[in-house]
């Protein structure tokens, strides 16, 4: 009987043992284990939060906020996919749970699903009217489909939710940037900074909405202020390398657009900003060599000659000097790159080498064919290898699209004049210096006005 006795013995202390293990586990429910995920959620123990809510919805699986706070849990991991399963459960079992469309809106948008987030951000404003993170979001996801308008609308009702939100307004002053409203996006910036002084977005919004303006000095003392406070800001440094560059400095811009390359080398506008400065102080091949590489980051004709007379050399002279010097200004390089290779026509141009510029300048056309400034260049450009037909071209291009254009009325008279088209050359000549371009009036004088006078009525 002893063998027998030492079994049960051994079987009632291993039930006795197993019964002490088991027995916290019983006792700890569905709810305890949601507490725990929220309280490490909140201490940012990310795997053991994810690990106590999983543990609520085995117990308790058509619990939605369980699914909802995994989500948070997950998408904190960078889990965006397996968040969204998260949420589709969420919102099956708490259907009136806006902060879960919410949630998957904002993962949506990360995904490019915009239709879907949309569809997301539009259901969590009927559930909940009055909050304005809803509206926030709706907006910044409107902005990324450039639907600018409504995003400025969902914007506005934003602040209206939320008045001392300073997120909330910087986003409409950006969003009033890029509508062009810069005295609105201002004002935005100023009252946000009125809340919070400290805001490096805020200084750095109304810095460039100052620059805009051309109030370049307070603009520069914003931007100062910005770079104070966020020293490793590629983008604070070419913002105020801009303003510089406006300026003239074209010495100080260099130095913040070699930080600005320095902290991001792949910043195909500081790049060209930089090229720009350098072709100003005379540096061309370092110039042309930034503005190749402005080109080929991220990117992946011959003329027929037809005369080039003494008369439009001489009174095209001036154009030249003005096209190189004062007629386009250091501006923001747009991710197309047409201004990159608008500018390095005019340094190649300068350089002698027009035939190259020609190019340039045809790949600028072909990249931004609304740009009635380019069509002008090309024009003095086309003009200056003997092509006036297709000067002449170009010229009715740039006035089609800026009838104030007076200096594309000027080459166009210039080009009318010497082919024999007097009349229509001496009105375009005119209509030139109405606009302002007075080395018209000397033209005028010298050919438009030596016309026999009319015979006086008796």
């Amino acid at each position: 009987m002893r063998p027998l006795y030492v079994s049960l013995l051994f079987l009632y202390l291993a039930m006795q043992m197993h019964s002490s293990f088991s027995q916290p586990a019983q006792t700890q429910t569905a709810t305890d284990h949601f507490n725990e995920g929220i309280q490490k959620s909140a201490a940012k123990d990310y795997p053991g939060a994810l690990q106590a809510f999983t543990m609520s919805i085995i117990q308790n699986p058509e619990n939605g906020p369980s699914y909802y706070n995994r989500a948070l849990t997950k998408i904190s991991l960078n889990d965006i996919q397996g968040a969204n399963l998260d949420l589709d459960l969420a919102i099956e079992f708490t259907p009136g749970d806006a902060n879960a469309y919410l949630y998957r809106g904002i993962n949506r948008t990360r995904q490019e699903d915009f239709r879907g987030a949309m569809q997301d951000f539009n259901r969590a404003i009927e559930l909940s009217p009055n909050d304005a993170l809803f509206y926030y979001n709706r907006g910044l996801c409107r902005l990324q489909i450039n639907y600018t308008t409504t995003a400025l609308a969902d914007f506005t009702k934003a602040v209206t939710l939320a008045p001392n939100d300073v997120t909330m307004l910087i986003a409409r002053g950006n969003c009033k940037m890029q509508l062009n409203d810069y005295k609105g996006a201002l004002a935005d910036y100023n009252l946000s900074l009125e809340k919070s002084p400290n805001k490096p977005l805020a200084l750095a919004g109304r810095g460039y909405a100052r620059f805009k303006l051309e109030d370049y000095k307070n603009a520069i003392l914003d931007f100062n202020r910005a770079v104070e406070l966020s020293k490793d800001d590629p983008e604070l440094y070419y913002r105020r390398g801009l303003v510089k560059s406006r300026l003239g400095e074209f010495e100080n811009a260099l130095t913040d657009f070699d930080k600005t390359v320095q902290l991001n080398p792949s910043h195909f506008r500081a790049l060209f900003s930089r090229g720009f400065c350098k072709s100003r102080l005379g540096n061309v091949k370092q110039a042309v060599a930034d503005i190749d590489k402005s080109i080929e980051m991220g990117t992946a004709n011959t003329t027929n000659k037809a005369y080039y007379s003494d008369f439009i050399t001489a009174s095209t002279l001036q154009l030249f000097g003005s096209v190189v010097q004062d007629r386009y200004k250091a501006t923001e390089l747009t991710d197309d790159r047409a201004d990159a290779y608008l500018v390095r026509g005019i340094i190649r141009n300068s350089g002698g080498d027009s035939k190259l510029a020609l190019q340039d300048l045809n790949r600028a056309v072909e990249l931004s064919p609304t740009n009635a400034e380019t069509y002008f260049i090309r024009g003095v450009v086309r003009s200056s290898l003997g092509d006036q037909k297709g000067a002449l071209i170009d010229c009715n291009s740039s006035i089609k699209l800026n009838p104030r254009h007076a200096e594309a009325y000027y080459l166009r008279g210039i080009i009318r004049f010497d082919s024999g088209d007097e009349a229509a050359a001496c009105i375009d000549l005119s209509r030139s210096g109405e606009l302002g371009y007075s080395g018209a009036y000397k033209i005028i004088s010298a050919k438009c006005n030596v016309t026999s006078r009319p015979t006086a009525m008796r």
